[in-house]
């Protein structure tokens, strides 16, 4: 029992350090008002910032995509799996990010982890040990790993130092050079300096990877992400965003020039590899773009604007940080691991679900609530919460 033992023992030093991690039961769709673990809650943890999860139409579509096409794919796309949705469905991707991507194509993955890990290995395959990858200090752990992946000389420069970066890349002499961020970071809310990197990107022959799992729906006059927000167009951009938050459903996309994708499709492992995502998931997708697209997607971006306005003008606090960000996610840092997990429990027991985040997630000392609001979310919703956050600290 030696092994247990040791497992054992390290789960008590995180009992110890309030750091364990604990999942709860969701027993209803995704949506503001939820029942977890039989009781019935208001929820403030979900990245469906659209509301669309469980939206009519795409639930309707999903249906209709099983009824075509099955529940499973079968096999990986480059064997018998790739069907007619994915292929409707990277055209419309590719489409829709177009006015941003010089020659685009868009690739399909089952999930914005693999999208990272396939994106990050097969870029760096290019050119093999003379690829530098430049990596942001809070990237994301799918970022990380790809980074890992993919064997190249990893250079992490600090949050949001574009002058860090530059020295950098001006001593690089690497064959391909790889630029990677985050568009809107996850724990934190705010904004990289897009529009700096890829200036910098251009300056020095390098690709600039954006990963923009929470901008993708939720950004932009049409939903086109943190491209569109700074109107931005390169054939250095290599673009990710997912389709499981804003868009409601499940898996990713990666998005580039025609050649980029084409390298991807025959060099990156980890979508050679797996078995495709079930058709079903991608035809539901074609009609969450058409929400996103249009009048009904443009009011839900306006709504969840209006939420974010709302939480930072009336939130008042007096110990703890609302920290700077214009986007869904609010976190709100309060430090210690314990107080922060005292915070989510009491919060949870007035009936609001809403998560503390802790280390490794976050640095050390930097424990926090992580409030994300939804276009579905009122604003009277928005309110009680407020209320109760406030009332934490007197």
């Amino acid at each position: 029992m030696i092994l247990l033992d040791q497992i054992q023992h390290e789960l008590a030093a995180l009992d110890a350090k309030s750091l364990r991690r604990r999942r709860r039961h969701a027993e209803s769709p995704s949506a503001p008002r939820v029942k977890v673990d039989g009781r019935d809650m208001l929820a403030f943890c979900s990245n469906d910032y659209l509301g669309l999860a469980a939206h009519p139409k795409i639930v309707a579509a999903m249906q209709e995509g099983a009824d075509l096409y099955g529940v499973g794919s079968g096999a990986s796309h480059l064997i018998s799996g790739h069907s007619r949705a994915h292929a409707l469905l990277e055209e419309r991707l590719a489409e829709f990010v177009s006015p941003h991507l010089q020659n685009a194509r868009a690739l399909y993955f089952c999930t914005g982890y693999m999208a990272n890990l396939a994106v990050l290995a097969g870029l760096a395959a290019v050119s093999g040990k003379e690829t530098e990858l430049f990596s942001e200090s809070l990237n994301h752990a799918s970022l990380i790993d790809g980074a890992k992946l993919s064997r190249a000389k990893l250079h992490v420069y600090p949050h949001g130092d574009v002058a860090s970066l530059g020295q950098l890349l001006a001593a690089s002499t690497a064959a391909t050079k790889i630029v990677v961020s985050d568009s809107v970071f996850s724990m934190d809310g705010n904004l990289a300096p897009i529009p700096e990197l890829l200036a910098l990107c251009e300056e020095f022959n390098a690709w600039l990877v954006i990963d923009d799992a929470h901008g993708f729906g939720a950004l932009g006059a049409h939903g086109r992400g943190v491209l569109e927000h700074y109107n931005l167009c390169s054939p250095n951009l290599v673009y990710m965003g997912t389709l499981g938050k804003s868009a409601g459903v499940g898996g990713a996309f990666v998005a580039a020039h025609a050649d980029v994708i084409e390298w991807l499709v025959n060099k990156a492992r980890p979508y050679i590899y797996t078995t495709a995502a079930p058709p079903a998931l991608a035809h539901a997708l074609l009609t969450s773009l058409d929400i996103i697209q249009g009048e009904e997607g443009q009011a839900l971006r306006a709504n969840l604007q209006a939420l974010i306005a709302q939480l930072r003008r009336d939130l008042k606090l007096k110990r703890w940080t609302l920290m700077p960000s214009n986007t869904a996610v609010q976190p709100i840092v309060i430090g210690d691991n314990a107080e922060s997990l005292k915070a989510a429990a009491t919060l949870y027991e007035q009936g609001f679900w809403v998560p503390a985040i802790r280390p490794p997630t976050v640095p050390a000392g930097t424990a926090r609530l992580r409030i994300t609001l939804s276009a579905a979310h009122t604003a009277e919703d928005l309110a009680m919460l407020i209320d109760a956050v406030n009332a934490l600290e007197e």
